[in-house]
């Protein structure tokens, strides 16, 4: 029995520099096709649309409406990236764009996840992201979290795989305090956690550890589980998932 799993990756690991990080992406798409060799099913949630366009066209990313059009043309590119690194391992990734009000419907839920199957079922790894260009309160505020954790709800996902620039959960913030320490598994988390300011850490991300907590609330309350991991160096999420040890990163359960 095949399991199934989402991977989201955010903005601030997909971006360096005003680009598209092409060796992390590298990276991610080996991690993939290892974990499809594991027999997982592997749905990924990807940001970076507007970092994507914005190599093109270096629109004032303050204004919402340039943020519509730089995903506009950033869309069609970041897919064409992943195209190309999956061909490298002979797999087939596809481009499934949702807007925001997809889960408002369960006709809507029921034929997405028709179409999710039927790609997972012949080996192909689907790429979601939010119709940015029509869809803002993604562009606004989120960075695809709160999507990631519909996607692994709705479409049956075991396990939701955040892979961030924050690489665990801490007791405190670990850029401002030296004795943070991770927490390895969370199984309930406080209002003030969940209400907190949020904080992105780059130009191009929307999203911070608020969201991520509360993508991992929603999965907690209908029986499911997220791991919260670095992006930048994936020991711990490739030692979690393939050799099933938990060395780094927050497993909220």
């Amino acid at each position: 029995m095949k399991k199934r799993i989402v991977i989201k990756v955010g903005s601030h690991v997909l971006t360096e520099n005003g680009t598209i990080a092409r060796k992390r992406m590298l990276a991610l798409v080996e991690l993939i096709t290892q974990l499809k060799e594991e027999d997982y099913e592997v749905i990924l949630v990807s940001s970076g649309a507007v970092a994507a366009g914005y190599t093109q066209l270096p629109l004032d990313r303050a204004l919402v409406e340039n943020r519509q059009a730089l995903a506009a043309i950033g869309q069609p590119l970041l897919l064409k990236m992943y195209q190309e690194k999956f061909a490298i391992f002979d797999v087939i990734c596809s481009q499934v764009l949702f807007s925001s009000d997809v889960f408002d419907s369960e006709k809507h839920v029921k034929h997405a996840k028709v179409a999710i199957d039927t790609l997972l079922e012949n080996g192909v790894v689907p790429i979601i992201n939010e119709n940015d260009t029509v869809s803002i309160e993604e562009l606004v505020f989120g960075d695809n979290d709160r999507l990631s954790a519909h996607v692994a709800h709705y479409f049956d996902a075991e396990l939701l795989v955040i892979l961030s620039d924050i690489d665990a959960f801490y007791d405190k913030d670990p850029n401002q305090y030296d004795d943070a320490k991770r927490r390895a598994i969370v199984s309930k988390l406080e209002k003030k956690e969940l209400e907190a300011e949020h904080t992105p850490n780059n130009e191009f991300a929307t999203g911070g550890i608020v969201t991520k907590l509360q993508s991992a609330d929603f999965l907690m309350q209908h029986g499911r589980e997220m791991f919260l991991a670095s992006g930048f160096d994936l020991s711990d999420v490739r030692a979690y998932l393939i050799e099933e040890e938990h060395v780094g990163g927050t497993l909220f359960k």
